[in-house]
């Protein structure tokens, strides 16, 4: 197989009546490790708008079991990528954002922003240190895929284009991005968790290479002292010179999905989609009483 033959593949599909089997191949195949990289910042950057760090703090799940919900977002998530959302895999993964989500008081506004960033930051980091840029097929099918997502997760007024999904990113972080001290613990205990899945003498370099690569808004949001020019220059280069040096390596003919990445360490033995996530208590960490009044059903 030649190293554009699956782009070639894709740019014979449907970006919407294909939009998820587009989506996969994307994830799995052409870009795995770029995606991980990607919604990992994806979602940590909604940490610093104040009212989605704050709630991640109360409940204590990024503080306190980093781990686990670092490891049921990603499991969840793929799962509907993997399986396709009317598998029985992908609607019970749906069901149980549903149920989490529900248990606490977050705005349409949040959620809409929270789905905004999976449709962007992939685009914007594949764009800036991928072995190739994202083809306009993959965009327009990622766009679609969320949207469905969207739906099945009953957020309002989705934005229909790329350009619509970005413009509204943008200027939801500018008007919230703002210093929260909960917010704060949230980001360090991230930090954290990235640094320990390497050798401990490493993680003072890898905090510092992980903010070398945010941009300053958010650094600015978490008052973290930006690296130096120099220091930032010289992480991105390598991460840009690792996007080259996938480009010379032969196509991947297996897919990769998160449930293979080392960095999913909860479940040694395995896991059930229906298990995962909370199962939050009305009144304790954060969690109010159930304030929507609704059924699963858009899940199914």
């Amino acid at each position: 197989m030649k190293r554009f033959a699956r782009l070639e593949q894709i740019r014979r599909m449907d970006p919407y009546r294909e939009a998820t089997e587009i989506y996969r191949l994307s994830v799995a195949y052409e870009f795995p490790w770029d995606f991980t990289r990607a919604l990992e910042l994806a979602l940590y950057r909604t940490y610093a708008v104040p009212s989605i760090g704050r709630l991640l703090a109360e409940t204590a799940e990024l503080t306190e079991r980093t781990q686990k919900r670092y490891d049921d977002t990603s499991l969840l998530l793929d799962a509907v990528v993997e399986h396709g959302f009317g598998s029985d895999q992908g609607r019970t993964a749906i069901r149980r954002i549903n149920q989490m989500h529900r248990s606490y008081d977050i705005s349409d506004d949040d959620m809409r922003y929270v789905l905004c960033t999976f449709v962007v930051m992939p685009k914007r980091w594949i764009d800036s240190y991928g072995w190739r840029r994202m083809s306009r097929h993959e965009i327009v099918a990622s766009v679609v895929h969320h949207r469905t997502l969207g739906r099945h997760m009953g957020i309002k007024d989705i934005p229909e284009t790329y350009e619509e999904f970005e413009t509204c990113l943008d200027s939801y972080e500018a008007a919230h991005f703002a210093w929260d001290e909960q917010a704060r613990w949230v980001s360090d205990a991230t930090l954290d968790l990235m640094s320990s899945w390497y050798p401990r003498p490493l993680a003072p370099l890898l905090r510092t290479a992980t903010l070398a690569l945010l941009d300053d808004s958010l650094l600015r949001a978490f008052r973290y002292t930006p690296p130096s020019a120099a220091t930032r220059a010289w992480v991105r280069r390598a991460v840009r010179l690792r996007g080259r040096a996938v480009r010379l390596l032969p196509p991947r003919r297996a897919p990769h999905f998160a449930r293979q990445n080392r960095e999913i360490k909860g479940y040694p033995y395995g896991y059930r989609l229906a298990d995962l996530g909370t199962r939050p208590v009305p009144g304790v960490r954060g969690c109010p009483v159930r304030h929507v009044a609704a059924s699963d059903a858009e899940a199914e």
